[in-house]
């Protein structure tokens, strides 16, 4: 099974975008993506598509919005396993003390 790690290192070797475009241009393709994920979600509500005709063309704009955040957490320095695993902390923190509702990032 491909954890987040394996993920990140394979990911990388596709990245090619000029060093100097490090950082900005995965974040303007994470933000891209994560727009492409939301229309396929919306033409849905809009036109009435059962999410079973629309899953695989999501899953694809999901894949590419990982692919984005693996490559800008590596021009970070960071790890997407680290990332996920300091994610479910918080979360986790949050539903002990019962603040999962709400908003804010230190709650």
């Amino acid at each position: 099974m491909l954890d987040f790690y394996e993920y990140q290192l394979k990911a990388r070797r596709t990245a090619i975008y000029p060093s100097k475009y490090a950082i900005s241009y995965p974040a303007l393709g994470l933000a891209e993506e994560a727009g492409e994920v939301a229309g396929k979600i919306k033409k849905m509500m809009r036109d009435n598509i059962p999410l079973e005709e629309q899953k695989e063309k999501i899953q694809a704009e999901m894949g590419d919005v990982l692919w984005y955040l693996a490559a800008l957490a590596h021009d970070c320095g960071l790890s997407l396993q680290g990332i996920a695993e300091e994610n479910l902390r918080k979360l986790n923190k949050r539903a002990l003390e019962n603040k999962l509702h709400g908003e804010g990032d230190d709650r």
